[in-house]
């Protein structure tokens, strides 16, 4: 048995003539001899929605019940685009979550997936032709519906293609493929025909939006070979594959970048053993993810510490940091929001030396500031300003010459 896991995100399900066009990638894998898992989201705009509902009902909506009602919109899209497929023909079944089971940890809105019956779905596709799955969403064991938070869709899609025996994972999008970087910033941006696991990890954990992050990491785990492609035409996409030689050839494959990043310093720290963990221990409780940190070096005793967090988080950082003024005896905070995080990423800087100057030099020719660095080993990524993002991005995309 052949099968193959097509995933298609809201604005390719958003109305009849959409869904319609994925009818028609779906009927192209059949004639190729495919059983195939179809992966959809909620039509475009419809979670923000329920999300908005949610919030008019109550002023702490319980997450259990918001997982519960997020995860009708999922179901709405997997149902008529069943409805749809059965008017033309084709044996097919809507599935939810909790009927394969998708079974997850109970984070609600940001739930895990733990394990997938991949034998279930097995069975099911020896009746039908197509099984029209709802992404995003799980089950507990004890019952309880959860969903996998923002981009979960992805996730869904490459965790079922690797219960599957890691078959090949489409992921459907409103672009063309995977970008050097982002194409609205950047005109000489150029689609990429290949990209390895680990530099699309460092892309979607530095800002790229194309797929979400646990859904390259299961692809690496497992892998799936992913690729990614567009609804609206039958242009060949980008593979999302294992790293081979002629991949560490390429110096630098793309530039990412992430305004989603809040500056916080602290001033005047004791430089004595514990004052981080003292710092950092509450934040991790609190969910909050820190991104970049920098310490200087000690003068009489104290430094000065800055690290990134999303910019959701600022406020609340900052009422913890507060909190902890008496314990660490700081002697100011400082804040910024409007910094953005830039990446030069690429396997090939394992093997090459000079990214890093010739990236510094890059900048400081167009007078920008780089606030803080941080480094992997593929991957070197710089804070700056946020009014300079675009020409950063430009300059950077540029001087590494990716649009040849």
């Amino acid at each position: 048995m052949r099968i193959l896991v097509q995933k298609f995100g809201g604005t390719s399900v958003a109305d009849i003539d959409r869904l319609n066009m994925v009818r028609e990638k779906v009927m192209a894998a059949l004639d190729r001899g495919y059983k195939v898992v179809v992966v959809l989201s909620a039509r475009a705009g419809k979670t923000n929605k329920l999300l908005a509902q949610a919030a008019r009902w109550a002023d702490e909506p319980d997450p259990a019940e918001v997982d519960s009602l997020l995860s009708t919109g999922e179901q709405a899209s997997v149902t008529l685009f069943s409805m749809l497929l059965k008017g033309h023909g084709i044996k097919a079944r809507s599935v939810l979550g909790w009927q394969i089971p998708i079974t997850t940890d109970d984070a609600f809105g940001s739930a895990r997936i733990h394990s997938i019956d991949g034998d279930h779905l097995r069975r099911m596709l020896e009746t039908y032709d197509v099984l029209v799955v709802a992404g995003f969403q799980g089950v507990t064991e004890d019952g309880r519906i959860t969903t996998l938070g923002r981009g979960g869709s992805d996730t869904s899609a490459v965790a079922l293609a690797a219960a599957l025996g890691s078959c090949e994972c489409e992921i459907y999008t409103d672009v063309d493929g995977v970008y050097t970087t982002d194409p609205n910033l950047c005109s000489t941006a150029r689609k990429l025909d290949r990209i390895c696991y680990d530099e699309m990890l460092e892309m979607a954990s530095m800002g790229a939006k194309v797929l979400q992050i646990r859904s390259v990491e299961f692809a690496k785990k497992y892998n799936v070979p992913v690729h990614v492609r567009s609804t609206f035409n039958n242009n060949p996409g980008t593979m999302v594959v294992q790293e081979d030689p002629a991949m560490e050839a390429v110096l630098v494959s793309g530039i990412a970048y992430d305004k989603d990043q809040a500056l916080i310093s602290l001033t005047g720290v004791p430089d004595r053993p514990g004052i981080s963990a003292t710092l950092f221990t509450p934040l991790a409780k609190e969910g909050i993810v820190v991104d970049m940190i920098i310490q200087t070096a000690s003068r009489n005793g104290r430094a000065d510490m800055a690290f990134t967090v999303p910019r959701k988080s600022l406020e609340k950082t900052v009422k913890l940091m507060e909190s902890l003024h008496d314990i660490i005896d700081n002697q100011g905070i400082e804040t910024s929001a409007k910094v953005s995080k830039v990446s030069v990423i690429g396997v090939g800087m394992r093997n090459h030396t000079g990214v890093a100057s010739k990236a510094f030099d890059a900048l400081s020719k167009e007078n920008i500031n780089i606030l803080m660095i941080s480094t992997s080993e593929i991957k070197i990524s710089c804070l700056i300003e946020e009014k300079y993002t675009e020409l950063a991005v430009s300059t950077l995309h540029d001087v590494f010459e990716l649009g040849k």
